[in-house]
């Protein structure tokens, strides 16, 4: 039998989530982990979690059954059974998917085995936690088979999509119907239109596919729905994959996965206003850039550093600009934050540009199913080559484009409008896309972009030149170093360049001649052993420093922190030679001071070493003995 798949990080973090203080304090102290402050849960969470020396399954044998029972409800899984192993091989493996996958099939809810119905109760109550998303993304990773990464996201996204539309479809359908006796026309699309809903042609309704799920030819029915999908409605035209038939992708599980995707409610009201589909899409899409590696970061930042560029920005009305949007996450992140601040969908215009043509259609996909209206161009196309935006000058530029790209096409370039600070290196595009932010700024517009960390010192062919004329300029507002280990894309550490067109207008205090460094590289926790995240604290420490700085009302009032921020004015900044590495300035964190004499503390640490060298020295001889003894054995 095929072991199941180990349980993420974030799987864990559920399960654990669910367990008292006292009970994690207890596991804490078996593994014999090192927590810090042991009032604190999440010290124990994230101890738990990030040693290797912790078993998961020797983990959750050590918990009551009603603790284990919590669990399981907690993911989403059926908390039925007395035994204690029952309990927590249901948990290691994620409530079995096969079996949900096998019973899930039905087309219609009649027919479905009360079992199945709980099951969908548990899952849509649920509101699309991890355990949950989880199990999808198991079963969706069948599909893979001869498929990599980069194809089958668009497969699976599909499909998701597809049941996201139709859903919403058939809830206002049912409405239209019950209103029949007062005139409204349940096969009027724009019946549906008005309320902004897609319509969806009738071969292409749900029910309609998963009731051939198990037919050789779904793979064919799939791609023809698609095709009427955006027959009927041309914003999709061009968006939608149609790939379902292609011999390589396996029929029966392509079947199965359908089956599986019908058992979740996504699209009607309840479940819309809960996000579960952007939840899920979301977590697909850090998965996809976890399998994909390197090539992950073409279509996904990570959510936390998404996040904190826009609440550093707070872009709260005007227009958002991100010439290398991948799957379209800042966008989706700004409209959040307005919302989350009283506003409303639509106080931003979005503008996008993506050049590659699967990654262009993800983010239509991904804008289109949170109602989102952007301007991406009329296709895919090249930011430096063809930009479709040329007359666009925007409030907000949000970006995270490829690092250090040496095939950028600069040669063809040379005498760019955009180059006003320098003609960019033909071997490295970071000082291109950094003058193609500024070209687009508004007259008080502000851009929040990540790049390498090379960007901030690098002198090599007229990079530093540049850098210094930007300087020069006074656009340079923030400059924040962020800790490695954020990226899929890469494992070097990477830094925020945040620059003002104005520094001094009337909403926030005149900045002219300053510049705010922020040394962020100590921040972040680790969400498994080669990724790092930024908490929800961490975020609103680097924000509200940020605004506090730059005069936002209600913020409160900017001190320097040794070690982590510091106001510098462009003459220092000039005297460590245009270089942007906020360690140079924040100088070092204050320790505390522990009373002790220096001589006294140096007479312990040098004793203490002495020990040490003379157990190094038995150490060494014990070896050598050893190893003396193994050769004479063996002769």
């Amino acid at each position: 039998m095929a072991l199941s798949p180990p349980l993420t990080p974030q799987q864990r973090r559920s399960a654990l989530e669910q367990l008292s203080r006292d009970r994690l304090i207890r596991l804490s102290d078996h593994f014999k982990l090192d927590v810090g402050d042991r009032r604190v849960v999440e010290n124990h969470i994230s101890a738990l979690i990030g040693s290797m020396s912790v078993d998961f399954e020797e983990l959750l044998g050590l918990l009551k059954r009603e603790e284990l029972q919590a669990i399981c409800e907690g993911l989403g899984l059926d908390r039925g059974g007395r035994e204690k192993n029952v309990l927590v091989q249901r948990i290691l493996n994620l409530g079995d998917t096969r079996d949900e996958v096998e019973t899930a099939a039905a087309p219609s809810v009649a027919a479905q085995p009360q079992a199945v119905m709980r099951k969908r109760a548990r899952t849509e109550k649920n509101g699309g936690d991890l355990g949950f998303e989880a199990t999808l993304w198991h079963a969706a990773d069948k599909l893979r088979n001869n498929l990599d990464a980069a194809e089958y996201k668009h497969v699976v996204l599909g499909l998701i999509f597809l049941k996201y539309v139709s859903d919403a479809f058939e809830e206002r359908r049912a409405q239209l119907l019950a209103e029949a006796d007062q005139g409204a026309d349940a096969e009027d699309p724009d019946e549906y239109r008005a309320e902004n809903i897609f319509w969806v042609p009738r071969e292409a309704r749900w029910p309609q596919i998963q009731a051939q799920a198990k037919q050789p030819t779904i793979g064919k029915l799939v791609d023809e729905a698609m095709v009427a999908i955006e027959r009927d409605n041309p914003s999709l035209k061009g968006v939608l994959p149609k790939e379902y038939a292609r011999p390589g992708l396996d029929k029966q599980r392509l079947g199965e996965l359908i089956d599986l995707i019908g058992s979740i409610g996504l699209g009607d009201r309840e479940n819309r206003s809960k996000d579960i589909l952007g939840r899920v899409y979301e977590y697909f899409l850090s998965q996809f850039a976890s399998a994909e590696g390197k090539k992950g970061g073409q279509f996904y930042t990570p959510r936390s550093v998404v996040k904190l560029l826009v609440e550093m920005l707070a872009p709260y009305r005007g227009r958002v600009c991100d010439p290398c949007c991948g799957s379209g996450g800042m966008f989706i992140q700004g409209e959040k934050f307005v919302e989350a601040h009283g506003g409303k969908l639509g106080d931003i215009s979005i503008f996008g540009q993506e050049s590659n043509p699967t990654t262009w259609r993800l983010a239509r996909m991904n804008l289109a199913i949170r109602g989102i209206d952007a301007n991406l161009g009329a296709e895919n196309a090249d930011s430096f080559h063809r930009d479709q935006h040329k007359d666009l000058k925007a409030d907000y530029v949000l970006a995270n484009p490829p690092f250090n790209d040496s095939d950028w096409g600069g040669d063809r370039l040379r005498e760019d409008v955009r180059w006003k600070f320098g003609v960019p290196p033909a071997g490295n595009a970071n000082f291109a896309w950094v003058q193609h932010f500024i070209h687009h700024l508004a007259p008080t517009g502000t851009a929040g972009f990540v790049l390498a960390n090379g960007s901030m010192s690098s002198n090599q062919s007229g990079e530093g030149e540049i850098r210094r004329a930007i300087i020069e300029a006074d656009l340079v507002d923030c400059m924040v170093a962020l800790p490695g280990q954020l990226f899929y894309s890469t494992q070097i550490p990477v830094c925020l360049w945040f620059l003002a067109r104005d520094k001094k207008n009337n909403r926030l205090r005149d900045r002219r001649g300053e510049t705010l460094f922020i040394d962020a590289r100590k921040l972040g926790r680790m969400i498994d052993r080669t990724h790092r995240e930024l908490t929800v604290e961490d975020i609103g420490q680097l924000a509200g420093t940020y605004h506090a700085w730059r005069g936002d009302k209600g913020v409160g009032k900017y001190e320097n922190v040794p070690g982590f921020c510091k106001a510098t004015r462009l003459e220092e900044i000039s005297s460590h030679g245009f270089v942007l590495t906020p360690g140079r300035y924040v100088g070092a964190e204050h320790l505390p001071d522990e009373g002790e004499p220096f001589a006294v503390g140096f007479e312990r640490l040098a004793s203490t070493l002495e020990a040490q060298f003379a157990e190094g020295a038995r150490l060494e001889t014990a070896i050598r003995e050893n190893l003396r003894r193994i050769q004479n054995a063996s002769r």
